[in-house]
């Protein structure tokens, strides 16, 4: 009996070994604070420990006028050169939808969703073309955006009330929101729809604190992702909670929601990106070990910490892949799901 548990036990460990710090680090992105010249550790996090993938930020969420990665042009294509120096492919991002979230104001404004759906298709892709070409000259190479919610609730007050919609109606979502894949790719910028399962039905905002939309979420909100399944690149799924779907979760650590809903059901096979894993919605009520198990056994690939809560609370790659080593230590999240997350990023990663 005793080299029976002897045997188990190093065969436990052999296949703890067969994932790689590279591989666990790979599943994550990270916001930081710092750009080339001023912070050299998250080039270090990308070249040596195999970060996945940054988001980046013009302007400090804490202290108003100051610079958190870049402050013009020349600055940014320097951060990102730097990023890519070691040849690793990582993801750089930013959220540029245009309207009040624009991460990017150097060359130009750009129109919110509402108005772009007044402009005709044709219009809306110059746009939006226009924008790919100057975030691709940047070296940002993938976009979370755009947005495919439904404006179905006139008080909500973190999608419709910005007018980040492109309307009511599915369908118009989904030619407006087509037009935006489509200038984004022209200049090889990837792309990432959201907030699934929907947000435009919403009343309250996930950054501060439990978003419940079980009386007021609409089926139709799931129909832009049908129709965009092929054609973007990532699907960012929200921290809202509808117990009519999960009765336990909210989307983003939902098996329900991610494997059932938006894999089995819908048919997603693209990379799944977490909305930000520091917001309210579920950092007041999961600590950071669950928020990542969850996550991961839900069926995201890609694990978000934007890094905005506070200059000293952010939270460091080394600290992300210990956690995670001992989440398959315990058997509380699989070595197949670390796996199949790197295999569907590299595989996006390809596309660069």
């Amino acid at each position: 009996m005793k080299r029976l548990v002897a045997l188990l036990i190093i065969s436990q460990g052999f296949i703890f070994a067969n994932i790689s710090d590279r591989e666990i680090a790979n599943i994550f992105m990270l916001g930081f604070y710092g750009s080339s010249d001023s912070d050299t550790s998250i080039k270090n996090d990308i070249c040596k420990r195999g970060l996945g993938g940054v988001i980046l930020f013009q302007k400090s969420p804490v202290a108003k006028g100051i610079v958190k990665n870049f402050s013009n042009a020349a600055s940014l294509r320097a951060l990102t050169s730097d990023l890519e120096s070691c040849g690793t492919k990582p993801l750089i991002a930013v959220d540029q939808e245009g309207g009040v979230v624009q991460r990017v104001k150097l060359a130009r404004k750009y129109p919110k969703a509402s108005t772009v759906s007044k402009m005709g298709r044709k219009n809306a892709y110059a746009t939006y073309y226009a924008m790919s070409k100057e975030l691709s000259s940047l070296g940002i190479n993938l976009n979370l955006a755009p947005v495919v919610d439904l404006a179905i609730n006139p008080n909500n007050r973190v999608i419709v009330k910005w007018g980040r919609s492109y309307g009511r109606r599915a369908a118009e979502v989904i030619t407006y929101a087509g037009a935006f894949i489509d200038a984004m790719h022209a200049n090889g910028v990837l792309t990432s729809i959201k907030h699934f399962p929907g947000h435009g039905s919403s009343l309250g905002d996930t950054h501060k604190g439990f978003v419940d939309v079980t009386n007021l979420w609409k089926r139709d909100e799931l129909e832009p992702y049908r129709a965009l399944k092929n054609a973007t690149d990532t699907v960012m799924v929200a921290h809202i909670f509808n117990r009519k779907l999960d009765p336990n979760y909210p989307a983003s650590l939902s098996r329900r929601i991610v494997y059932g809903k938006l894999r089995s059901e819908i048919g997603f096979r693209g990379v799944v990106i977490t909305d930000d894993l520091q917001m309210g919605a579920i950092a007041k009520h999961y600590s950071l070990a669950n928020r990542i198990a969850l996550a991961i056994n839900a069926g995201n690939d890609i694990l978000l910490f934007a890094n905005q809560v506070h200059p000293k609370r952010v939270i460091k790659i080394e600290r992300l892949i210990g956690i995670v080593r001992s989440l398959l230590k315990s058997g509380a999240i699989s070595e197949t799901s670390i796996k199949n997350a790197n295999a569907r990023i590299n595989a996006l990663k390809d596309k660069l």
